[in-house]
């Protein structure tokens, strides 16, 4: 499994940035696409999830109500829209992604349980 992830850069508090992660190769009938952040000095925080089979999504309570994860209509493309975003949303961001013969996989929270990682994109939320 390969993950591509894009869109990272500078924005100021209260702008916005999207991100992309395209993947490609699943050999599994089913999976979950996450983003998954880290901060420099802190562990690696989940952000959000999708399960591209059916669109079902998850979010962090940090990001709720800011963050919305979509996908596109191929599937191969998951989409991370960052509004209003914060100073303590900097971190590097990383697109990753579990398989499953599972239909109903549910969308991990833990960064642990995620398989295939992409490279990241710096995030930074700065004046």
């Amino acid at each position: 499994v390969q993950l591509q992830a894009s869109g990272g850069g500078l924005v100021q508090p209260g702008g916005s940035l999207r991100l992309s992660c395209q993947a490609s190769g699943f050999t599994m009938s089913y999976n979950v696409i996450g983003w998954i952040r880290q901060a420099p000095g802190k562990e690696r925080e989940w952000v959000s999830g999708l399960r591209t089979r059916d669109g079902l999504t998850d979010y962090a309570n940090s990001v709720k109500g800011r963050f919305t994860i979509s996908e596109d209509d191929t599937k191969t493309t998951v989409y991370l829209q960052m509004n209003n975003m914060k100073p303590e949303d900097t971190a590097v961001y990383y697109c990753a992604a579990i398989e499953s013969d599972h239909m109903l996989m549910p969308v991990s929270t833990s960064p642990s349980e995620y398989r295939y990682w992409g490279q990241g994109t710096q995030v930074t939320v700065s004046s």
